[in-house]
């Protein structure tokens, strides 16, 4: 690998972060609305992924939780990484279906004034859009990360950014 190369792929993140910055703001200031709106009334954030997006849900959500900068400390945010609970996840998946891993848990933990957080780069992972599918169903609101293309999580999200 070159400098050069270096140099490109360094370029290319800016690119996509500019381009991000020009289509999602608008999609992330709501979102940003929609979550301070869910927490300031009791509610919690749920957030699931599979992957790097089960990694990206659980530092979000020990953002949330921890705190985001330590020059100005605040009380804790209630959030929860989906993904964390291996015990349900493995004894759900063997007995039911890996798909159903994160829905199981947003009807059982989920209530009206809470926001879940669908995370899925192609956008059509099964077990988020169940999750986004069951939030849905139980009136609790949704916003959904993606790639470019959205996928079908977008389908049953109330704010997409992709």
């Amino acid at each position: 690998m070159s400098a050069q190369t270096i140099s490109d792929v360094l370029a290319r993140s800016a690119a996509v972060k500019l381009a991000t910055a020009e289509r999602c703001s608008d999609a992330a200031f709501e979102a940003s609305g929609m979550i301070a709106t869910a927490l300031q009334s009791g509610g919690k954030l749920m957030l699931c992924g599979n992957g790097g997006s089960a990694g990206d849900a659980q530092h979000l959500a020990a953002e949330f939780v921890a705190t985001l900068d330590h020059q100005r400390p605040r009380v804790g945010l209630a959030a929860i990484a989906l993904t964390t609970d291996t015990s349900f996840i493995t004894a759900y998946s063997n007995d039911f279906s890996f798909d159903g891993i994160f829905s199981r848990q947003v009807e059982t933990l989920g209530r009206e004034d809470d926001v879940l957080i669908g995370i899925s780069t192609s956008g059509n992972s099964k077990n988020v859009v169940a999750a986004m599918k069951a939030a849905q169903a139980g009136d609790i609101r949704t916003i959904a990360f993606s790639g470019e293309a959205g996928g079908e999580i977008c389908d049953y999200a109330d704010i997409a950014i992709c």
